[in-house]
């Protein structure tokens, strides 16, 4: 099916485009969304005499964006989930789980305008896009943790999946494995050294 973008649409095209998308995309979002018109001779002329309102009101919803993405962007959402000692969820957060996140914390977003491209099914900090707007997108950090202890860990960069304390320990091994390692050639050069010494020591005894 042909259509008149009556906004700029992702991936598809700006306003007053032309262009051909499938039928059901058409008729179960695009049309009922106002997004579009079919691409008939009157449509085009219907929009012709509309541009104008369209694009005032384009301006005034994405300037409206704008104010809500200044207060939204980087913010980070804490969600707390069960999971098994590995990090997997039992279960999965979704689009309607942002949501109920922001709107925790104040602030209204649509479904529709997160972009999860699959459910989060492990603990952990990620990144998710919000499309406040077709010219305007935000990303905010979801924490999901076990806790809020955990989740305050993870915030600081800690792998939530060791216990407390673990983390100075592995650093400790890590820091004695690299001591060891390097003690080798130190070793090697004394050696060296005694050896060259007395290598140097015998002319001497034998000119004497």
């Amino acid at each position: 099916m042909e259509i008149i973008l009556l906004e700029r649409v992702e991936h598809l095209g700006q306003m007053g485009d032309v262009v051909k998308v499938r039928d059901g995309y058409a008729r179960n979002f695009l049309l009922p969304q106002k997004k579009a018109l079919r691409a008939t001779k009157d449509n085009k002329a219907r929009f012709d005499g509309m541009r104008k309102e369209l694009e005032a009101r384009n301006l005034e919803r994405r300037q409206e964006a704008e104010s809500v993405g200044k207060e939204i962007d980087g913010k980070s959402f804490v969600l707390i989930r069960q999971a098994g000692e590995t990090g997997q969820l039992y279960g999965s957060v979704s689009a309607r789980d942002v949501v109920e996140a922001a709107e925790a914390d104040g602030i209204s977003i649509a479904r529709g305008q997160v972009r999860l491209d699959r459910p989060i099914k492990v603990l952990g900090l990620h990144q998710v896009r919000i499309s406040l707007h077709a010219e305007v997108a935000v990303t905010v950090t979801l924490n999901v943790a076990r806790s809020g202890d955990e989740a305050e860990r993870q915030a600081r960069g800690e792998n939530v999946l060791l216990a407390p304390g673990e983390e100075d320990e592995d650093a400790a091994l890590e820091a004695e494995a690299v001591f060891e390692e390097g003690a080798g050639p130190a070793e090697e050069d004394g050696e060296g050294e005694g050896e060259s010494e007395a290598g140097d020591a015998e002319p001497d005894s034998a000119s004497a």
